[in-house]
């Protein structure tokens, strides 16, 4: 049997600050900082001891400080993948939102999805943020390994989902799996039939022991 925890890193500086995040490269904040010891501690606990664990995390910081607190306690490095990052949103990233939010052209409820534009100059579509995290758990799932950790972000989290349940990329346009920050989503395939489950999405139950 496969497992995934897959990690939507908790608070950072730009969510307090109010500020776009994307590829800007904010840091946990103290209270962040708190819950990725407590992410590391609920995986760690769901873990046999001794098992072989892979770990795996988008190269910016906040997440990369999720990371380092999951590896600590089971002994690995984390092999930084910087297409397991945020969408980009272009020149919007470390501005204020409410600069963003005056720009935004929200996307058609039918149509093109995938390709359309936000309005923001260097801003990814959701194609391009989905064929990247596509891509990065394609090498990810070659790997025979039991146990396997991911630390993403929560837009990007979607398709690290999708991906798992092998989800048509031209179906993706209006697919949605919410996590918040912090949370953990267990994906696992049986050893028999092959199924890919997804047993939970977004659970934060670790955050309020």
């Amino acid at each position: 049997m496969r497992t995934l925890y897959v990690i939507a890193h908790p608070e950072a500086t730009h969510h307090v600050e109010g500020v776009v995040g994307g590829w800007h490269d904010s840091h946990l904040t103290p209270e962040g900082r708190r819950a990725a010891v407590s992410i590391a501690r609920a995986v760690r606990a769901e873990i046999p001891d001794g098992a072989e664990v892979e770990l795996f995390s988008s190269d910016l910081r906040r997440a990369r400080q999720t990371a380092e607190e999951i590896a600590g306690l089971f002994g690995v490095d984390p092999v930084l993948d910087r297409r397991l990052r945020e969408k980009s949103y272009g020149e919007a990233e470390g501005r204020p939102q409410e600069w963003l939010d005056r720009r935004f052209v929200p996307p058609p409820a039918v149509g093109d999805r995938m390709g359309h534009h936000e309005g923001v100059r260097g801003a990814e579509t959701r194609a391009a943020c989905a064929e990247r995290v596509y891509a990065a758990m394609g090498g990810i799932l070659r790997s025979p390994c039991a146990h396997q950790v991911i630390v993403t972000h929560g837009f990007a989290l979607t398709f690290v989902v999708a991906s798992w349940i092998k989800m048509p990329f031209e179906s993706l346009g209006s697919v949605s799996f919410r996590a918040p920050s912090g949370s953990i989503t267990v994906l696992r395939e049986d050893d028999f039939f092959h199924n890919r489950q997804v047993v939970s999405v977004g659970d934060t139950r670790h955050l309020d022991a």
